[in-house]
């Protein structure tokens, strides 16, 4: 049994929990035998063909989402006000400046630091770690993380319910978990070609102002 008909049967046997766990734990920093990305698309290919209601889908991997990156940001930010800035550990010395350099651009006002780095893969996850540590005000992360999962998650269930269509005939030439990567690949491609877009926004806005 490979690993997309282990997901079809985890899915389809504990339902709308396991995807849950599966984003949940994920973004709590705790690797899973597939990424999300892959488990979200599934997930919308599911809906299309009526296994799963595409709402619900939707509400649970964004709730997942934003449930697990919140509570890794408090974790580091209860952290950061008590051991953290007194210890000085060597991996905060390490990440110092790089840690420094984003505070200094979301204290600026610029909340697209977050938003951005939240549809960054490989990223993401260190978002709300830096945020936590560098101390960023809750209502200015969570504001941010509650868009940024309703975009990323929101976006990749979307993505898999809008190619269910096509889902089959490909996955049959190519097999299903490289069509998954395909998918992936495409999704990524936009959301850099999106990070650009925005970049280039405020660059302007700012030379205006």
């Amino acid at each position: 049994m490979d690993k997309i008909q282990e997901l079809n049967h985890f899915i389809l046997g504990y339902g709308y929990l396991a995807i849950f766990l599966f984003v949940f734990l994920q973004e709590l920093g705790i690797p899973n035998p597939l990424t999300n990305e892959l488990v979200l698309i599934f997930s919308g290919y599911l809906a299309y063909t009526g296994t799963l209601s595409i709402a619900k889908v939707i509400i649970v991997a964004v709730s997942a989402d934003f449930i697990g990156t919140t509570i890794l940001y408090f974790v580091f930010y209860a952290l950061s006000a008590h051991y953290i800035s007194t210890n000085q550990p060597r991996w905060l010395i390490k990440f110092a400046a790089k840690l420094q350099n984003l505070k200094q651009r979301v204290e600026a006002g610029s909340q697209w630091t977050i938003f951005i780095g939240r549809l960054t893969p490989f990223l993401r996850g260190y978002i709300s770690v830096a945020a936590g540590t560098l101390q960023i005000k809750p209502k200015v992360f969570l504001t941010t993380v509650l868009l940024s999962a309703i975009t990323w998650s929101g976006g990749l269930v979307l993505t898999g319910r809008l190619l269910g269509p096509y889902w089959n005939k490909v996955s049959q030439k190519i097999g299903l978990l490289q069509f998954g990567g395909l998918i992936i690949l495409l999704v990524v491609a936009m959301l850099f070609t999106g990070k650009y877009i925005v970049r280039r926004e405020l660059s302007k806005d700012r030379t205006s102002g």
